[in-house]
């Protein structure tokens, strides 16, 4: 008896999924609620688990394809049942099917040994699409290489170390043979635009395709806040939190943000209304290994200082882990992205479409600054605010810049007493 796996409806009017990597193999051997695969929705990276303990027979889906809700993406054997009873690609050939199958997702029946050497004959090569082209481009025979990935899989490493143990050129070894030559400059390597990294590539292509988007930059003096992060640094280790100037931005924003709303609204393109949010959900745009995502901090306007610099921590911690919940995804009013210590001068944001505005903070360092007509050292950093010019007007937006900017320089003209206490909730 077989149980088929379908893609679940993940909800937040999600229609499809794109199946991103999966973490088992025909053959194998799977217990309930065991991470299956991996799949990628415009809302959030996801892992679907086993709902069955039995053992793979069949994986329907490759990796990289993109699949409606409700469709058939593994099937379980059960205990008792037959693995080979499901053919693994609709109006194949059963004998053949679960070859053509494994071979398009990069994916063999467990009976191949995970420590095998060079695969023996008839023993099928275990690699992705994108390694066997890298393999054909090179000269380089995938029966003769030891893989050393996951279940004995071979990857672009592996290939690239044949091709130099080899010692075979790009422009020669092997071309013959096998009816193509490989690149003139030397071996390539062909990578999937897949998962969180074509998510990004969408996005950041509708992004900039709908909105009239434009920056502005202005300097500002952090000194300020360093000054107070010194003061209050006994008890910022004491509450277990370690205030970056991330979280003075962060809880600075609210009051401009409350005198400027067209800063913290949405353009609906299809009704041509501007959608102006009353409340206050900052999304932090956050590098991972997979790329870009922007976890958001809700309700930031009811929290303090550390309590926002707490949260900031555990979202980049859990968006990094690709632990991250869907709700944590959803729901951002205005973005901020900082490009770090090693930012430069300035960059310009792109929208997270369909926002209307984004803040980049960019390296703060020290800088000769002119403060009373003398030259003076100051900790200054830029600020470029990316806007969409058919819903705010360049004058509205330096405003809305300048005022942060004076908040940022007297934090202790707004700051509180439960901005810097220890408790959850301060």
């Amino acid at each position: 008896m077989h149980y088929d796996v379908k893609l679940p409806d993940i909800g937040e009017g999600v229609a499809e999924g794109e199946i991103v990597r999966w973490f088992v193999v025909a053959g194998q051997a799977v217990t309930e609620e065991q991470p299956l695969v991996e799949v990628m929705t415009d809302k959030a990276s996801v892992e679907i688990p086993s709902p069955r303990t039995g053992t793979i027979a069949t994986i329907h889906v490759a990796e990289g394809a993109m699949v409606p809700v409700g469709t058939v993406i593994v099937s379980i054997a059960l205990e008792g049942a037959p693995v080979g009873a499901v053919p693994a690609a609709r109006g194949a050939e059963p004998a053949a099917a679960a070859a053509a199958a494994g071979s398009a997702a990069g994916l063999v029946p467990a009976t191949l040994a995970a420590t095998a050497g060079p695969a023996s004959a008839g023993a099928r090569v275990q690699a992705t699409p994108a390694v066997r082209v890298l393999a054909k481009q090179a000269g380089v025979a995938l029966e003769s290489i030891r893989g050393t990935g996951p279940g004995g899989t071979i990857t672009a490493d592996d290939v690239m170390r044949a091709t130099t143990g080899a010692g075979i050129s790009g422009a020669t070894a092997g071309a013959g043979d096998r009816g193509a030559a490989a690149p003139a400059d030397g071996p390539e390597e062909r990578v999937p635009l897949r998962g969180l990294r074509r998510r990004i590539a969408d996005h950041m292509r509708r992004s900039l395709s709908t909105a009239a988007q434009f920056t502005f930059v202005a300097e500002c003096d952090f000194t300020p806040i360093l000054e107070h992060r010194d003061r209050v640094r006994d008890r910022a280790t004491a509450a277990g939190v370690k205030p970056t100037f991330l979280p003075y931005v962060f809880r600075a924003l609210i009051e401009p943000l409350r005198r400027f709303p067209l800063l913290n609204s949405v353009l609906d393109d299809d009704t041509h209304e501007i959608v102006i949010k009353r409340y206050y959900h900052l999304g932090l745009a956050t590098n991972t290994d997979d790329g870009l995502t922007v976890p958001i901090l809700h309700h930031c306007d009811r929290l303090g200082l550390f309590a926002i610099a707490r949260e900031l921590d555990r979202l980049a911690t859990a968006a990094r882990a690709h632990k991250l919940k869907v709700e944590e995804l959803q729901g951002g009013t205005f973005t901020v992205t900082s490009t770090g210590a090693h930012g430069g001068v300035l960059a310009t944001p792109i929208l997270h479409h369909p926002q209307v505005a984004i803040l980049g903070v960019h390296e703060v360092k020290p800088r000769p600054a002119v403060v009373g007509g003398k030259i003076v050292i100051r900790s200054l950093g830029n600020l470029s605010l990316s806007l969409d010019h058919r819903v705010v007007d360049g004058a509205v937006g330096a405003d809305f810049l300048y005022a942060l900017i004076e908040r940022l320089q007297t934090p202790e003209s707004w700051l509180e007493a439960r901005d810097v206490a220890a408790g959850e909730g301060a």
